[in-house]
């Protein structure tokens, strides 16, 4: 039977009856008679119920705080209690850049789960600036970014990929200022975009003639790869099976110039989880492969 925490907590995140009913596996008349028995317990009303749905008021807002904070303090003394013991138990929690998420990560987890059956995965992916905020609100154990990140506590890099300017017609740098052809890009943290403007205005002395932008690197790619125009493309995300012409934005004489960096980064308490250390374990295995 869920707790009275986990209710308030999936009703406040849902914010409609129905869905969080099919979340706590309850009918809705019970999941009801649930919520009422609760706020009489608290003695407020902690939700308003209306045709858009679940609307805290402010006695439910705090009810809604304090049942967070048990269930995480509740996680935290589960994971405290797994580490005493042999096997790898507990929940891993991983905040991880949507580009490592969809590429490279999944044959990680795979090994993960394959050794470790008994352990659960909770996974959050954004952008890295995301990533730190989800350890900050303790959201996560480790979080994998890309590119500069500060960070105090413990950083491991992972690896460094080049990036590559994609395109099924241009052949050469010298072709890129003349073509009509656009400039895909996608949105992704300001860094990337310094980065790659950086880069840009060192070769060229004008902005690309065309530009599109799109909301995900995968759409990019797709894109780049059916010829609507080129884009920047980090090679984690090319497996060299791409109809496409791509050209390494590095120079002889200046050694790496445009590449990102992959850090597994998080606070020093939690690396000394027994499912954080398998896991770091298979990841700098992973890791190597790519060095």
């Amino acid at each position: 039977m869920s707790t009275e925490e986990t209710i308030i907590k999936v009703l406040a995140e849902e914010g409609n009856m129905r869905k969080a009913a099919e979340r706590l596996f309850l009918s809705q008349p019970a999941l009801s008679q649930r919520l009422q028995s609760i706020e009489k317990d608290w003695g407020e009303q902690l939700f308003l119920r209306s045709q858009k749905g679940l609307t805290p008021t402010p006695a439910g807002e705090l009810v809604i705080s304090y049942s967070k904070e048990v269930i995480q303090r509740k996680e935290e003394v589960y994971e405290l209690l797994h580490t005493m013991t042999s096997k790898v138990h507990g929940t891993l929690k991983i905040a991880c850049a949507t580009i490592i998420g969809q590429n490279w990560l999944p044959k990680v987890l795979k090994d993960f789960v394959t050794l470790y059956p008994e352990a659960k995965i909770q996974l959050i992916t954004g952008w890295s600036s995301e990533i730190v905020r989800a350890l900050y609100e303790g959201e996560a154990h480790v979080g994998i970014v890309r590119g500069h990140t500060e960070w105090k506590g413990t950083k491991i890099h992972l690896f460094r990929d080049t990036l590559y300017l994609v395109d099924k017609e241009i052949e050469s740098m010298d072709e890129v200022i003349q073509t009509e052809r656009p400039f895909i890009q996608f949105k992704s943290d300001s860094n990337y975009f310094e980065e790659i403007q950086q880069w840009w205005q060192k070769h060229f002395q004008s902005s690309p003639k065309r530009q599109i932008t799109v909301d995900q690197i995968e759409t990019c790619k797709q894109m780049a790869v059916n010829g609507i125009g080129y884009a920047i493309l980090p090679s984690i995300t090319l497996t060299g099976t791409e109809d496409v012409h791509m050209m390494p934005l590095t120079n002889p004489a200046e050694e790496l110039e445009l590449t990102r960096d992959t850090w597994l980064i998080g606070y020093d308490s939690s690396f000394q989880l027994r499912q954080v250390e398998a896991f770091v374990d298979i990841v700098k295995k992973h890791a190597a492969l790519l060095s």
